[in-house]
């Protein structure tokens, strides 16, 4: 059994990059919690494997294929692999990220600096 929390430890930044920590690897997912504090940014970007966001706290303006949607706490949602997407915190978030195993914690760090 692996445990770990999405509310435990919190640190949110004062620079412009989100806090991206690994809570959870499983066989197929690694489970990840980016914190986000008002005004960060996560630039335009793409998955090279399906992923799931979901909006545990906060709320986010989410950037999808040349559109907005407002995310806000509880919303969860799908992509498949190599859509476009981005966030821009409205207000301190906490984001928890699903992504394969066979993707890196690297290619998140990237994007969200």
């Amino acid at each position: 059994m692996n445990k770990a929390s999405l509310i435990e430890n919190i640190s949110y930044q004062d620079n412009q990059s989100p806090t991206v920590t690994v809570l959870l690897k499983t066989p197929s997912t690694k489970e990840l919690r980016i914190v986000m504090k008002k005004g960060q940014f996560m630039k335009e970007h793409k998955a090279p494997y399906p992923i799931v966001i979901e909006l545990f706290e906060g709320e986010v303006d989410f950037g999808i294929e040349g559109g907005k949607q407002l995310l806000k706490r509880g919303d969860m949602v799908a992509l498949e692999a190599n859509v476009p997407h981005d966030l821009d915190c409205i207000s301190n978030c906490i984001v928890r990220l699903s992504i394969s195993v066979l993707d890196t914690i690297e290619r998140v760090n990237k994007v969200s600096q």
